[in-house]
Formats: C-alpha cells, sequence, structure tokens
C-alpha cells in the first residue's frame, strides 16, 4: 500500500518557521515526484513546491518562492518542506502528494495530476 504522511505543523507567530515533513511508503522516487499543497477553508487545494528527487526538477508556486525550500531524503524515503518568514496568510492545512508526472515537476501540476495524497497537517500563523 502506498502511504504518506505529512507532519510538523502546529502553532507559530508570524515570522516564524516550521519544517514539515512527509513519510513515503509503497511507491519509489525513481517513478513519482512529490508535491505540497495547501487548503484554505472552502477554496481548492493550491499547489506550492513539488520536487522530483532523480533530477531536482523543483517547482515552487510564487505565493512561497523565497520563503519556503522542498528537499528530500531518499534514504529516509521523506520529503520536507522548510518555511521561513511565515504570514498569517500561510495558515492552512497543509497536504503532501505523488504525481506519476515526474518530469513534470518543476512546472507546476495541480491537484488533478497528483495520484496519492496523505492526510494534511494544519499550520497556524498568528500575527
Amino acid at each position: 500500500d502506498v502511504q504518506l504522511q505529512a507532519s510538523g505543523g502546529g502553532l507559530v507567530q508570524n515570522g516564524g518557521s516550521l519544517r514539515l515533513s512527509c513519510a513515503i511508503s509503497g511507491l519509489s522516487f525513481d517513478d513519482y515526484a512529490i508535491g505540497w499543497f495547501r487548503q484554505y477553508p472552502g477554496k481548492e487545494r493550491e499547489d506550492i513546491s513539488c520536487i522530483d528527487s532523480t533530477s531536482d526538477r523543483i517547482y515552487y508556486g510564487d505565493s512561497v518562492k523565497g520563503r519556503f525550500t522542498i528537499s528530500s531524503d531518499n534514504a529516509k524515503n521523506t520529503v520536507y518542506l522548510q518555511m521561513k518568514s511565515l504570514k498569517p496568510e500561510d495558515t492552512a492545512v497543509y497536504y503532501c502528494a505523488a504525481t506519476k508526472y515526474r518530469t513534470l515537476a518543476h512546472a507546476g501540476l495541480v491537484a488533478a495530476y497528483f495520484d496519492y495524497w496523505g492526510k494534511g497537517t494544519l499550520v497556524t500563523v498568528s500575527s
């Protein structure tokens, strides 16, 4: 079974940092890229970052570029999202997901391109 487990969310002050982790089992980084999405209440999921670990193709959405960094530890089958300079508007539920469209990882893929999803982790940034 494929499983993705996001963790690391919590409450942080405006300007603070958090690191999210996505622990992955049942699939290979050779076949899938891993993305991070966030979702506000009543809104569609927003693609914020994606990484193809085999080629280091990386995507960042405009809203997080320069503040968030995605990375992977292939030995641990884990993808991280380091978030800095957090703002209240970053408050959302964050999800990790896997897509077989690995070669398009740098292009910004909407949620429909992702095959497997983990449960979300809530990030709350206080003002």
